[in-house]
């Protein structure tokens, strides 16, 4: 059985700093890309980062690039998501996922076969 299990959320003022950490059981980690969503009240799930397989190749939405940082450590099935720099906007829910089929990475929600159960961020002005 598949799982993944966020941890790391919590509250911060603007500006602060949180790094979640995302640990998956059941499935040959190091053969899955992994991203990072997130989720806001009343909005869709939205991309937040992701990289491959080895973590060499990473993509991150516009709207976190040079603040927030994916990575992975295969030999403890782990990816973590530093978020530098919080801001109010960055409040939600995130999610880990694992892509177990695309050679690429995917920014695409549709593209992944497993899913968290979230870990809420939440940033005060």
């Amino acid at each position: 059985q598949v799982q993944l299990v966020e941890s790391g959320g919590g509250s911060v003022q603007a500006g602060g700093s949180l790094r979640l950490s995302c640990a998956a059981s059941g499935l040959s980690f190091s053969y899955y890309n992994m991203g990072w969503f997130r989720q806001a009240p009343g909005e869709d799930r939205e991309f937040v980062a992701a990289c491959n397989w080895s973590g060499g190749s990473t993509y991150y939405a516009d709207s976190v690039k040079g603040r927030f940082t994916i990575s992975r450590d295969n030999a403890k099935n782990t990816v973590y998501l530093q978020m530098n720099s919080l801001k109010p906007e960055d409040t939600a829910v995130y999610y880990c996922a694992a892509d177990g089929h695309n050679s690429r990475i995917a920014a695409d929600k549709r593209g992944y076969d497993y899913w968290g159960q979230g870990t809420q961020v939440t940033v005060s002005s």
